[in-house]
């Protein structure tokens, strides 16, 4: 495990859920699934954060917010779309100012979906994100050094 995947931080937003699926990300931090385990600290600062936990589908008074957040996070940065709303949009896809899922603002790495998601699919998702993080973080190492 490289030193980008040894203490990842996450930082959660709710673009516009039912809150099912926030109190599972909770969940997931508190003992009971202790996704502190791997070293995973949940921030309120985009500028500190190696993952972002996004749930809720994308509309338009959101769009800006979940683009600003993302655009604050530093370069290695892994997006995790946490439920079915997050992923597609869900029960809420056919509203009127309803985008859809994440992608639809940002790109997203990893789909948990579920509905509510359940915390071991969001620790499985936030796992398979430090994979893809150490990843990122060789290819920005790569190119940094043949620039």
């Amino acid at each position: 495990m490289s030193y980008a995947t040894k203490s990842p931080w996450v930082i959660h937003y709710d673009a516009s859920s039912c809150n099912g699926c926030d109190i599972e990300v909770l969940a997931a931090l508190c003992p009971g699934f202790d996704v502190e385990r791997f070293g995973i600290i949940n921030t309120g600062n985009p500028k500190h954060a190696d993952i972002f936990l996004v749930t809720g589908s994308v509309n338009e008074r959101n769009i800006s917010v979940v683009k600003q957040i993302y655009d604050q996070m530093v370069e290695p940065k892994v997006v995790v779309a946490c439920g079915t709303c997050a992923c597609s949009g869900g029960i809420f896809h056919d509203c009127y100012n309803v985008l859809g899922g994440v992608d639809q603002a940002i790109p997203v790495d990893v789909y948990a979906p579920g509905c509510a998601v359940r915390p071991e699919a969001i620790i499985d998702g936030v796992v398979q994100a430090l994979g893809i993080l150490d990843e990122k973080s060789k290819a920005l190492k790569a190119s940094k050094r043949g620039a």
